[in-house]
């Protein structure tokens, strides 16, 4: 029996959705806006890269047809015909464009509910909310309380952070509570404690996660986080792919943040790096183990975290084609009967307003044997679930249709 393998490259939305508007992302395209500012000269003329977005293996996979059967435009740079692989488009019926939304709704499961989400005032946070964390906590108080970009608020806020003893408090549009604290000063497993204290007292807030946010550093250095980030998120409220694969017995190994994710129900082995290169290295070193009928679920979250979130244009466009050149190791390593698909979660235009995400179509490019041609609009995320249950043989009764 052939294996799947779920590749999410975290926030490469492909053109805004019907429903943009209503989150106010109507004219939002991740990879079409960082194509443009690539051939137009404005993303990163130096020694990194240069020109137009070069993408060749993603392109004959078919991510340039599939861009341009969601906007109707091909993006400069991904011209040429699709060498390989089946390609489409997915559109997403989860309420919200946050993390957990996307990759449950890929996983078999879509969000007919409303996250529970924190107003933009300051302080943003109820008062009791904060309160009953410090006491249970023994803090001294918080900092932030307000919505804000990671990084940001860190080179704000890190240095009194530090000398106070208080952690930073923090959200966005997200259904998100974020808590910064130095690594050191404060201590890494003070901060992982705090945050499974705050997850209780959000959960009847219906808040999706609470992220430990680790930084290092000084003031007169500067600070930056570090790979030590965790989600504490809730579990899905019904069975996703992942449930249905464990108690089939199934191999499964989850990449990057999946584990989180999925509050590590039905995730198998869990195995983290520190960036979409070392996580890259983990997909290959797992592939080698991963069994007949097994399902490897990765994340490769530097394209968000690192360059959406931060609106760095040249930032994604060199991730992008990092990835891109390093696909091919994972092409083949695929057995004639493996499916492959990548996709992702929901969009974070680098070129968009704020620092929020971004509601989005985003690509289906799926590699099978000798396969080859279009699978047209998906109606949800889900059915890359409902074909990967289909592949692998599983007694799927979740949502989506099966594209194979």
């Amino acid at each position: 029996m052939g294996r799947a393998l779920l590749l999410v490259m975290d926030s490469f939305g492909i053109g805004s959705a019907d429903d943009a508007e209503r989150y106010g992302d109507a004219g939002a395209d991740t990879l079409g806006h960082i194509a443009e500012a690539c051939a137009a000269g404005r993303a990163g003329e130096n020694e990194h890269r240069t020109g137009p977005l070069r993408l060749p293996v993603l392109t004959s996979l078919g991510l340039g047809a599939a861009a341009q059967a969601a906007t109707g435009t091909l993006p400069p740079g991904l011209e040429g015909g699709v060498a390989e692989g089946l390609w489409g488009y997915a559109a997403e019926i989860s309420k919200g464009k946050d993390t957990p939304s996307g990759h449950w709704e890929i996983a078999g499961y879509p969000v007919s509910f409303d996250w529970g989400y924190f107003p933009r005032e300051v302080p943003c946070f109820p008062p009791k909310l904060i309160a009953a964390i410090v006491k249970e906590a023994g803090l001294g108080g918080v900092l932030g309380q307000c919505h804000a970009s990671g990084t940001q608020i860190i080179a704000e806020l890190g240095a009194e952070s530090i000398e106070t003893g208080k952690p930073i408090f923090y959200t966005s549009t997200d259904s998100v509570l974020q808590i910064a604290a130095h690594e050191e000063a404060f201590g890494l497993e003070r901060l992982l404690f705090l945050c499974e204290i705050a997850r209780r007292h959000v959960d009847h807030l219906n808040i999706g996660r609470v992220i430990a946010r680790p930084f290092v550093g000084d003031a007169s250095g500067g600070f930056t986080r570090t790979a030590n980030r965790r989600d504490y998120a809730v579990p899905p409220p019904a069975d996703t792919l992942l449930d249905v694969a464990e108690r089939a017995g199934r191999g499964i190994i989850t990449i990057g943040k999946i584990g989180d994710i999925f509050a590590h129900r039905g995730t198998g082995e869990i195995v983290k790096g520190p960036s979409n290169d070392a996580l890259i290295d983990r997909t290959l070193e797992a592939m080698g183990r991963l069994p007949d009928g097994g399902l490897l679920f990765a994340n490769y979250v530097d394209f968000d975290t690192l360059y959406g979130h931060r609106r760095d244009i040249p930032g994604y466009a060199g991730a992008l084609e990092q990835f891109d050149m390093r696909l091919p190791q994972i092409l083949s390593r695929l057995a004639e009967d493996d499916l492959l698909i990548i996709t992702a979660d929901h969009g974070c235009d680098p070129s968009w307003m704020g620092t929020d995400h971004t509601r989005e179509f985003v690509p289906v490019l799926a590699r099978l044997g000798k396969r080859t041609g279009p699978i047209g609009r998906r109606d949800s995320f889900a059915d890359m679930a409902a074909s990967v249950a289909e592949h692998l043989r599983l007694d799927w009764q979740g949502a989506g249709k099966s594209f194979l």
